[in-house]
């Protein structure tokens, strides 16, 4: 069998399984167990979320981590740095005390052989700059991520492209969250919203609009005119929150990109009997990514398990074992899961 014509590596951020991580039927040694049971080898965590006793990690920990890498034959990837802003009672963090917590996070992803950590899309520029030479120092990757409602145009993800290029810092770069290439308006959210009571006419007009890629941030006062109440004025929310950008806006910043959020809300059929993601295009996105010579981890992150969980049972394996027979599929990866499908 010929070797696939591009060099991505396929992974899986452990936020995925938050509903059977927060019901205690998946521990995160079970989250790494099926990463390798799908051939997605590429671990991601978010430390709050997965490591016992963060920042203070324990020897023991430490060594039982590397057993799982071994045991299973997966490799570190990400971790998810959150700036707790509000850590202070009465204050906002300085910039020096956001440095040192970013220094923090890098430090127990260098621990845990990290690689990379994820500055979410609220980090400053000022901040990432700071961090900078710690980052260098201990050979970590500082990615600021590309998160929707932001863009590769928007004025804060500017001003993060500047501090990259005016200081060429080797540790700083993008991580783009799929977030950013919602085509077509997730539909596990506006069945949630109908099922909680929102009125229909109201949800079909902000899905529409959504849809037709028309002005979403005038949904809000729209929303008002028609009579809306709370749960349609968040629907309006949340479809000003998504956006629809061109992936090959990527290909500007390719040398940057250093690690992908495959993000998704619900895998579907199409007509071909193939697995797709309902809203975001993946088959235009991969296809980029290879053109650019991207050669770093696409991350699955599934978000849908927060919509259904109020009316279905949540199998968020089952989800990203299907997100990646689509990524084999499109990236012609012969690797197969050994997970047997639900």
């Amino acid at each position: 069998m010929s070797e696939p014509e591009h060099r991505i590596k396929r992974g899986v951020s452990c936020y995925s399984f938050q509903e059977e991580v927060f019901l205690r039927t998946l521990s995160l040694e079970d989250c790494v167990r099926v990463c390798s049971e799908l051939g997605a080898y590429g671990v991601e965590i978010i430390p709050e979320q997965s490591l016992p006793h963060f920042t203070d990690l324990s020897d023991e920990f430490v060594a039982t981590w590397f057993g799982w890498m071994e045991k299973y034959g997966t490799t570190p990837t990400a971790t998810n740095s959150y700036l707790d802003t509000w850590l202070h009672r009465g204050r906002w963090m300085s910039l020096e005390d956001q440095i040192a917590s970013i220094r923090t996070d890098i430090d127990v992803a260098v621990r845990l052989g990290f690689p990379i950590v994820k500055a979410t899309v609220n980090t400053s520029p000022a901040v990432m700059e700071g961090a900078a030479p710690y980052a260098e120092e201990k050979g970590v990757q500082l990615l600021i991520e590309v998160h929707a409602p932001f863009h590769y145009e928007h004025p804060w993800i500017l001003q993060h492209l500047e501090v990259m290029h005016r200081t060429q810092s080797p540790a700083l770069g993008l991580m783009p969250d799929m977030m950013t290439f919602v085509e077509r308006f997730p539909r596990v959210v506006s069945e949630r919203a109908l099922r909680d009571g929102a009125n229909p006419q109201i949800v079909d007009y902000i899905v529409k609009t959504y849809d037709d890629h028309g002005d979403t941030h005038a949904l809000m006062d729209i929303t008002n005119y028609m009579g809306g109440g709370p749960r349609e004025f968040e629907l309006a929310r949340v479809a000003a929150h998504y956006i629809w950008t061109d992936p090959r806006k990527m290909l500007d910043h390719m040398p940057l990109i250093r690690h992908i959020q495959a993000k998704f809300y619900e895998m579907v059929v199409d007509e071909t009997g193939a697995d797709v993601e309902y809203s975001i295009p993946y088959d235009r996105i991969i296809p980029i990514l290879v053109e650019g010579g991207f050669d770093g981890y696409l991350s699955s992150e599934y978000e849908g398990n927060r919509h259904i969980q109020d009316a279905y049972p949540v199998d968020s394996v089952d989800q990203v074992r299907r997100q990646h027979a689509m990524f084999r599929r499109l990236l012609g990866d012969p690797v197969e899961s050994t997970l047997v499908p639900a």
